[in-house]
């Protein structure tokens, strides 16, 4: 019988996966003080931005400038994501050593992407990888819309297995499944994890969620049980791809930690310092986001609301 992890990583990829579609103007010195105090409320692992052309997300633009300029901890991992060989030089220069490669499982969203088959564009990643291996820098891959996608709708369980094949022959030992238009369902989660665990046993596996149909926190449970410990998140719930038409914001930081420590789970963030933060950047962003507990407050907001009222 499947057991429930003792403990989860959670990699808070706001800075990034967050910020990307955002349409309010941000400076470089706000994206540095979200990456500092995500930070300083428990995360481990940052995504802090991507190193692409700026025409392509404009609102990243800056990374290189935030990467040389943010306060690092010792005991935080910030990586960012590259396309190519190009990006992963502008990441080593602003002292970048953790870069994430991603490829689309779907052939029609990579064309679409990149303008490459997937397959084309992992064999445009060996000389990525071989640049990595030669500065330092550790490689880790993400396999977008592993679950879904908008153009050939459910991704067969062989095409996610061909793609995360391709990133272990450049030696990429750190792969993320991506649902990154929302349509994977908690079955599918689960038989998926449960053949790339067994199949890729040295491979980390890491799961990415977004929430556009109300699944995705099941998700995370049904990957839990599949033996998966390492999960994307995003402050505040926001977020989206720019390139899959529908993609709505990641699963909220804040609501992953407060079922984890309902669960009893272990995450090593400060909850109430993560809610701080969401709300700060609702603040920044001038809007509301999908986040639940910046709606409805923790479980026992409203048990010390009741007690409170009761003993008055």
């Amino acid at each position: 019988m499947a057991e429930w992890p003792r403990k989860i990583i959670i990699c808070e990829v706001g800075p990034r996966d967050g910020l990307q579609i955002e349409k309010a103007s941000i400076s470089t010195e706000q994206k540095i003080e979200l990456i500092e105090r995500s930070g300083e409320a428990g995360a481990k692992v940052i995504e802090i931005g991507s190193f692409v052309h700026p025409k392509a997300v404009p609102q990243l633009a800056d990374t290189d400038e935030v990467a040389k300029r943010m306060r690092r901890r010792d005991d935080v991992e910030y990586r960012a994501l590259v396309m190519n060989l190009k990006g992963l030089e502008r990441a080593k220069e602003a002292g970048i050593t953790k870069a994430k490669l991603t490829v689309s499982a779907s052939r029609s969203h990579s064309l679409k992407n990149l303008n490459k088959t997937p397959e084309e564009a992992i064999h445009r990643f060996s000389e990525a990888a071989e640049y990595a291996a030669a500065h330092g820098i550790i490689l880790s891959g993400a396999i977008s819309t592993a679950f879904g996608c908008p153009f050939e709708g459910r991704i067969p369980l062989e095409q996610v297995i061909k793609v995360a094949a391709c990133f272990r022959d450049i030696g990429v030992n750190e792969i993320s499944l991506s649902d990154t238009t929302g349509m994977a369902n908690p079955r599918q989660v689960f038989e998926y994890c449960i053949k790339m665990r067994e199949l890729f046993p040295a491979v980390i596996w890491n799961l990415h969620f977004h929430n556009t149909r109300g699944v995705g926190f099941a998700n995370v449970t049904a990957g839990m049980m599949a033996g998966v410990e390492r999960y994307d998140s995003c402050f505040a719930g926001l977020g989206g791809c720019p390139f899959a038409p529908g993609a709505s914001g990641n699963i909220a930081t804040e609501d992953l930690i407060h079922m984890c420590h309902e669960m009893g789970i272990e995450s090593g963030y400060d909850l109430d310092d993560v809610i701080s933060l969401a709300r700060y950047i609702q603040q920044i962003i001038g809007h509301e986001t999908s986040s639940f507990i910046l709606k409805a407050g923790k479980s026992s907001d409203i048990v010390n609301s009741f007690n409170k009222t009761c003993i008055n």
